[in-house]
């Protein structure tokens, strides 16, 4: 492996070759390898509750975003994922696997209209230590077909992209299929430019394999709702990237002002929480612990 990094090369190249000597995940699967000893934070706690299906929504069961914890006031700079949210560690790596190739096509979709499988996009934010978005970080996926068969002769699903000024990317996909000793998940190397490459995977909350999967880590789940025929996941990267907190302007507070506890809310009643403007999706009598991040059944941000 050589020294330059994929942000070297010019944007509409592939991403360089780099491999990592990880275990296969077949190998720590079948219990051939050992894993590494997983540390579960509280945020990992409240993931393997939404998998058992212990934590109801209203309660806060919605898996924390970095973008909710942003500093709206030039704050002191935070660590990397998920401490950006909630205080626990950087965003878990997890091993390369057997299935990655290098030079994947620059994309933000992996599928056209014909592609079998169950409609999937995934979308977030790629943020640094200061939870400011950054722009140009490299994000490249692979995961299997909807039978759970990868692709090694061509590039079907398998593509990166660039995020936005905003740190934004949007990937559409099918849902993975499963395969022997693995539950669901998507394959993601991620990297701000000139930094290091985080090699991770992401996971589905409710799906039994997860119980069994060896590799499986409550901390890399994807908030997953069913739109249609189709969902939509999200997850926020945070890399360990030194950001300096700009000036900001203090939040104007829009209809409605700041959230508190015991107010009745109406649908389209706009708030804000920690400096982030939320709408009102349902009427409801509010409570602690269903601060607007944390039930999204109840508020948008917007």
């Amino acid at each position: 492996m050589d020294n330059a990094t994929p942000h070297e090369r010019n944007a509409s190249d592939g991403p360089r070759a780099f491999h990592e000597p990880h275990a296969s995940d077949e190998a720590i699967a079948s219990g051939t390898a050992s894993a590494a000893p997983r540390r579960i934070s509280r945020k990992g706690l409240l993931k393997a509750a939404i998998v058992a299906g212990a934590a109801p929504l209203l309660a806060g069961g919605g898996v924390a975003l970095a973008r909710d914890a942003a500093p709206s006031d030039g704050g002191a700079l935070l660590a990397p994922t998920p401490q950006c949210d909630d205080g626990d560690d950087t965003t878990p790596p997890q091993m390369e696997g057997p299935y990655f190739k290098p030079d994947s096509p620059r994309r933000t979709s992996l599928v056209t209209p014909g592609t079998p499988g169950v409609p999937l996009t995934v979308s977030g934010y790629v943020f640094g230590r200061a939870c400011r978005p950054v722009s140009g970080a490299l994000l490249d996926f692979w995961q299997a077909d909807t039978n759970g068969s990868y692709d090694m002769a061509q590039y079907a699903f398998r593509g990166h992209q660039f995020t936005g000024a905003d740190g934004a990317f949007s990937l559409t996909t099918i849902v993975p299929g499963l395969y022997p000793g693995r539950t669901r998940h998507i394959h993601v190397k991620a990297q701000a430019p000139g930094g290091r490459i985080l090699t991770t995977q992401l996971y589905f909350p409710g799906e039994p394999r997860n119980n069994t999967d060896a590799l499986f880590d409550p901390r890399l789940l994807m908030n997953v709702r069913s739109v249609g025929n189709g969902r939509q996941g999200t997850f926020d990267f945070v890399l360990d990237v030194a950001q300096t907190p700009g000036p900001s302007d203090p939040p104007t507070d829009p209809p409605g002002g700041t959230w508190a506890p015991g107010t009745s809310y109406r649908a389209g009643d706009r708030v804000t929480y920690g400096g982030v403007a939320y709408r009102c999706r349902q009427a409801h009598q509010s409570l602690t612990g269903w601060e607007p991040p944390n039930v999204p059944a109840l508020w948008e941000r917007g």
